[in-house]
């Protein structure tokens, strides 16, 4: 038995090969690249690649509003700014 079996046997929670199949195919729901195709022959490293991708692609987003938001709190008058910062703290 190699050494990561009997890690993987070891451990105190242990994932079976259903849960795994359960889990990416929850994954594959959740994404926009996937979630449309017809066929629902995707492998798990395709999903799981998917979602890396996916994920990065939200942090740049996220990025990018961040910045356009310290753009328009910076250019905006007091006021304008004011009523932004409480929208944001709801």
């Amino acid at each position: 038995m190699s050494g990561i079996s009997r890690s993987r046997q070891s451990s105190a929670v242990r994932i079976s090969d259903e849960q795994i199949t359960d889990l990416v195919h929850k994954l594959q729901q959740l994404l926009p690249e996937i979630r449309n195709r017809h066929s629902d022959k995707v492998s798990a490293a395709k999903v799981l690649q998917e979602t890396c991708n996916y994920i990065r692609s939200l942090h740049r987003e996220v990025d990018d509003l961040s910045e356009r938001l310290s753009e328009l709190l910076a250019t905006s008058d007091t006021a304008q700014a004011a009523i932004i910062r409480s929208l944001l703290t709801q």
